[in-house]
């Protein structure tokens, strides 16, 4: 299925386009899908597959880019980039759309953000985190600086080099290196406590070899409705992976 494309004007007036697949009719749901950092919809929910799985079972799903990423706007204003922005812009979608009654996940960044919506208010009726640990929830600045250094060294970097995958993958997702510096500084670290308190059931869903984002199951132990699933892959190749889509299927199907 092709996707409907369609922009959407934020809290803040940055556009942000918006993939859609599958019809908003009695009897679909509806599941919000957010990608990963440097990522976008095509490649994270729509290249392998992931997003079709759920439109054939019977989902409505709404895939933004996030700002600064894809087709999405990539300002070079810091006022554009206020702390925890994504949700700013997420919740801004929920409410344009009207819903009251859907499904939220997200992977790796995108979990990070489903994971603050949680803590804040967001009530969907299940949730994902996938390629996410509890330390990638509370320990964000080791990472930050990290891909920090990777915006820094990218025309440097040389094969081997820790940054090098991340600095190909921005590449190739052709990321604006300025909009994603300051996107970066935007992301507040979660306490364990808060993430302890989220009431929505949440299907933590991690590769068998990511630990990029810390430890799964410790983070699907801390939550008080929480499920562990592990499938194939690193936290770049588990998103190539047949297995992600079934296992969202499967949970959000219940």
């Amino acid at each position: 299925m092709t996707p409907n494309n369609w922009n959407f004007s934020s809290f803040d007036g940055i556009k942000l386009k918006i993939h859609e697949m599958g019809e908003a009719q009695e009897g679909n749901r509806t599941v919000i899908l957010l990608h990963g950092l440097f990522s976008n919809a095509e490649t994270n929910w729509i290249k392998f597959g992931h997003a079709q799985a759920l439109v054939d079972a019977g989902f409505r799903v709404i895939m933004p880019d996030l700002r600064a990423h894809g087709e999405s706007d990539s300002p070079h204003d810091a006022a554009a980039y206020p702390e925890d922005v994504l949700v700013k812009d997420i919740r801004a979608l929920i409410t344009h759309l009207g819903l009251s009654d859907f499904d939220l996940g997200g992977f790796s960044l995108g979990a990070r953000t489903t994971a603050k919506l949680l803590a804040t208010g967001t009530r969907p009726r299940k949730a994902i985190l996938a390629g996410m640990g509890l330390q990638g929830l509370s320990g964000w600045a080791g990472r930050r600086d990290f891909f920090y250094q990777a915006i820094d060294s990218r025309d440097s970097a040389k094969r081997g080099d820790p940054h090098w995958l991340a600095i190909q993958f921005m590449k190739s997702q052709k990321i604006d290196p300025e909009a994603a510096r300051l996107l970066l500084g935007t992301f507040s670290d979660m306490d364990p406590a808060e993430a302890a308190g989220i009431e929505t059931e949440t299907l933590v869903l991690c590769g068998s070899e990511d630990d990029d984002n810390g430890d799964p199951e410790e983070l699907a132990a801390i939550l008080l409705n929480g499920h562990h699933v592990t499938i194939p892959g690193t936290h770049m190749s588990s998103v190539t992976k047949p297995e992600l889509g079934q296992e969202m299927v499967r949970f959000l199907d219940q």
